[in-house]
């Protein structure tokens, strides 16, 4: 049977799953201010989103195309400097959780949004790093929300903009004293770091997506944990509710409805 959702949406919904009312979420541009802001709007009402421009306890009525979107300033319950931002709240740590896009991930949640290629002669110069490096380093821990495909989840990144567990090795061997990458959300599964690896292994797999699927959009022999769980399906409510702020967004930036 046809679910009555679609890949998009059921990342989105199981990314919003993962935050807690009342966490303060460092938010990224696109699929992670979606989920936060769904969050937000369901489960998690308390949540303290903060936004690179500065923008802190943000609630907005549309999803920003930009951290310098206005509708963050306008929503916020204060706007403080970049360098406050970072030292202060993001260094000082007082941000508990990231939420990240990628354009490349590998087994051990280290990111690329540098370069596709090599980085003096590169096939795709991406947007870069912009706070992510800080954000992977410095909040309690880091989720990812990216759509699972071999071009994008692969054996070796071509540039690491944002450290995940390195090779394996452990992030206090690293100096670091925060968790890293706990989750990757995709519109096929969610995974986990194992213990002792430190690579990413399936935990849960979406309705109607098989193990065989997930192989064939993993660029590694991806593993898949002693007990997998399957994820549960969108609610009428949170489908409703994500639709609709889609929708609204669209309209306010004058494109079609999703």
């Amino acid at each position: 049977m046809t679910p009555d959702y679609s890949p998009t949406e059921i990342m989105t919904i199981a990314a919003s799953r993962t935050l807690k009312d009342g966490e303060v979420c460092f938010v990224g541009i696109g699929l992670p201010s979606a989920a936060c802001n769904l969050a937000r709007l369901t489960h998690a009402p308390n949540i303290v989103l903060i936004y690179e421009s500065g923008t802190i306890g943000c609630r907005p009525e549309v999803l920003p195309l930009s951290i310098g979107d206005g509708e963050l300033c306008e929503t916020a319950v204060t706007t403080v400097s970049v360098p406050e931002l970072f030292r202060y709240w993001l260094q000082g740590g007082r941000i508990s959780v990231g939420f990240l896009g990628a354009a490349q991930i590998d087994r051990f949640g280290n990111i690329n949004t540098t370069v596709i290629g090599d980085y003096r002669h590169p096939k795709v110069r991406l947007p870069g790093g912009g706070g992510a490096p800080e954000i992977s380093t410095s909040c309690g821990e880091v989720f990812v929300v990216m759509p699972q495909s071999k071009r994008s989840f692969v054996d070796h990144i071509d540039f690491v903009t944002s450290l995940g567990n390195g090779d394996g090795q452990t992030r206090e061997s690293m100096g670091i004293k925060t968790k890293g990458p706990t989750r990757i959300i995709t519109d096929l599964c969610v995974m986990e770091p194992e213990v002792e690896s430190k690579e990413f292994a399936v935990t849960s797999i979406h309705p109607g997506v098989t193990r065989d699927q997930i192989r064939a959009h993993t660029g590694w022999a991806v593993r898949f944990a002693a007990e997998v769980l399957t994820t549960e399906p969108p609610s009428k409510s949170e489908l409703e509710i994500l639709r609709d702020l889609n929708a609204r967004t669209a309209s306010a930036h004058g494109k079609p409805a999703p």
